[in-house]
């Protein structure tokens, strides 16, 4: 494969922190690729299915889930890296994987592991995915962790930018396995973090029209919007309003990607990077949105936290599994024999290591799985009707 001289190559790749002899490799695969394939086969992707996106364990089937959406986003990063050169594997094993340590009840369940560790360090779900990766994942009888390489693990570590305060879980991670946390990541990290915006602009959006949280009229009060539904409507005069929404989310997508690859390549051209260590050091962002569509976009954000993420119904929800989290929280804390043995037997005596490593177990949960367990072991909740 042929790559840009400011992609990341495997070739020099920074390598594993646990070194592995070449005969050990399993098939024609270099360093991304071996990456990309451990996160799929991974037990913590395969719990992606069960974690809430936007909808708390959804009784609608097409619904998206962390799983689905992690793969939209790799879709949309692997176009985005081909397009300009870049490395596709890289590129889709960061995509991959930047959800992995999402607890259960996304951002909901998050802020309840938050406070439950407020004077221990709180929790950070970014963070959360290098320790899943680096130390609780235990498919190796050599090492814990996977033992991805330097590059995947710094672009799940700084693809939102460079990183001054890291919270207690990154900065364990960094100090046995130093990711330059104060540079810019690599342009494939960059693009994976737009790859992950424009996902779930667009897709929350479907899923909300879905849902019923808004309808048509308000989605068309958004500028632009209006435009593109009636050019749709234009070129298919005989499909049907649902029809027309999936055509505009899909013209959206386009947009979105070709304006990105149009200013990166602007921004890439004017920067006279020529390695991928250049594009670290840069001082800015080279993955980026002209000026125009990222006010769109931030517009289409604003319009998704009020009418989808703050609506009412979703605040019920979250309020009631946030006290979901929380009261497992307090139970295994205060009668740890709750938990399965061998989490018990890995138990620490002494704090904070006792409630991070109780916070962990819950965060591997999925929404069903923490539900179960709390009706289990505590008693009876009364959720809201799901979607």
């Amino acid at each position: 494969m042929t790559f840009v001289s400011y992609a990341s190559h495997p070739a020099s790749s920074r390598g594993r922190y646990y070194n592995e002899r070449r005969d050990e490799t399993r098939g024609p695969r270099d360093i991304f690729q071996r990456d990309r394939d451990r996160i799929i086969h991974s037990v913590a992707f395969r719990r992606l299915r069960g974690k809430t996106q936007v909808f708390v364990a959804p009784d609608g089937d097409h619904f998206r889930v962390r799983l689905t959406h992690s793969m939209e986003v790799a879709q949309i990063g692997r176009t985005i890296a081909r397009v300009l050169g870049l490395n596709e594997d890289l590129t889709e094993a960061i995509c991959l994987a930047h959800d992995i340590g999402h607890p259960p009840f996304g951002h909901a369940g998050e802020d309840a592991l938050k406070a439950a560790l407020s004077d221990r360090g709180g929790f950070d779900h970014n963070a959360q995915t290098l320790r899943m990766l680096t130390h609780l994942a235990r498919r190796y009888p050599r090492f814990s962790g996977l033992n991805l390489s330097w590059e995947t693990l710094e672009g799940l570590a700084k693809h939102n930018g460079p990183v001054g305060d890291p919270p207690w879980a990154l900065a364990a991670v960094d100090a046995d396995f130093p990711l330059e946390l104060q540079t810019f990541a690599s342009l494939e990290a960059q693009v994976a973090a737009l790859a992950d915006d424009i996902a779930y602009d667009n897709h929350d959006i479907d899923d909300g029209l879905r849902a019923g949280l808004f309808d048509r009229d308000e989605l068309l009060a958004i500028p632009g919007i209006a435009a593109l539904w009636d050019e749709g409507a234009r070129r298919f005069p005989d499909a049907g309003p649902d029809l027309l929404a999936s055509e505009l989310i899909r013209e959206q997508i386009g947009i979105m990607v070709n304006d990105l690859i149009g200013e990166t390549t602007r921004r890439i051209k004017e920067s006279g990077i020529a390695t991928s260590n250049d594009a670290r050091g840069a001082g800015e962002p080279l993955v980026g949105f002209s000026s125009a569509m990222a006010e769109h976009e931030r517009g289409l954000k604003r319009f998704l936290y009020a009418h989808m993420y703050e609506h009412p119904k979703q605040e019920e929800v979250a309020n009631a599994v946030r006290g979901v989290v929380a009261g497992l929280f307090t139970a295994y804390h205060d009668d740890p024999a709750l938990m399965p043995d061998n989490w018990q037997a890995s138990l620490p005596n002494e704090e904070p290591g006792r409630s991070r490593h109780i916070a962990d177990f819950i965060a591997g949960m999925t929404d069903s799985f923490a539900i179960r367990a709390y009706r289990a072991q505590i008693g009876p909740i009364d959720l809201p009707e799901g979607f």
